[in-house]
């Protein structure tokens, strides 16, 4: 018998054997295992203190050790010194957004051609496009995690495409943890909930090569996230 008869043989072998059914794996008549509480999930994941100063400390350092920039500034105006400091440091010709009340006057400000992403566009040119900016629906202060969703993000490619992503976020939306960030998904959208929800931790990485830390291999290189 040849080696790819005998691996065909064990196959057709396992084929007969039925698969347990879920939940009876540790006995025939054993109860399924009840799903993680929220009360679970904390107890694995960095506690947060209580005031918002607390939750900025934890969100910033969980930005820095994901490679993350994250910035608190006081007002909008900060906001736009920002802006224009990356543009000048990057040389930004042009800018990848969608219309929002803080991406509005954030484009206005850089004075740069905009590409919208709210309608119809040309994923090439939004490739060619060297920063995305965008709103988001919540910060997570436990994971240091963005949560975006199709509509508060500009579509799903926005977040995506682009070399360098701008997040910007109001304090309010800085929470604690994902009840909280789910919970403001829902007070936002009710029963109507987006085609897409999304949490960005960091930017893009990998380490499947060589285990080497790569990144920008699946998406943006960089992130940074604009908050006041």
């Amino acid at each position: 018998m040849s080696e790819r008869e005998n691996i065909l043989a064990r196959v057709k072998e396992a084929l007969t054997v039925a698969a347990p059914l879920p939940g009876s794996h540790h006995g025939a008549h054993a109860e399924p295992a009840s799903l993680p509480t929220q009360e679970d999930h904390r107890r694995v994941l960095p506690l947060v203190g209580e005031s918002f100063e607390e939750r900025v400390a934890l969100f910033a350092k969980n930005s820095d050790e994901l490679r993350s920039d994250f910035k608190l500034l006081i007002d909008q105006s900060e906001l736009v010194a920002a802006l224009n400091k990356l543009r000048a440091a990057e040389g930004w010709t042009r800018v990848a957004s969608h219309k929002g009340s803080l991406t509005d006057a954030a484009c206005q400000a850089l004075g740069l051609p905009v590409l919208l992403t709210d309608a119809g566009f040309d994923k090439t040119e939004l490739e060619k496009c060297p920063v995305g900016i965008s709103e988001c629906d919540a910060l997570v202060a436990q994971t240091g995690s963005v949560l975006v969703t199709s509509r508060s993000a500009g579509g799903r490619a926005l977040s995506v495409l682009p070399p360098h992503h701008v997040v910007l976020a109001r304090r309010g939306q800085l929470v604690p943890g994902l009840p909280e960030a789910f919970a403001l998904v829902k007070q936002k959208y009710g029963a109507d909930y987006p085609s897409m929800i999304s949490f960005i931790t960091g930017p893009s990485r990998t380490g499947d090569i060589e285990r080497i830390l790569v990144l920008g291999a699946h998406g943006p290189k960089k992130l940074t996230i604009l908050c006041f």
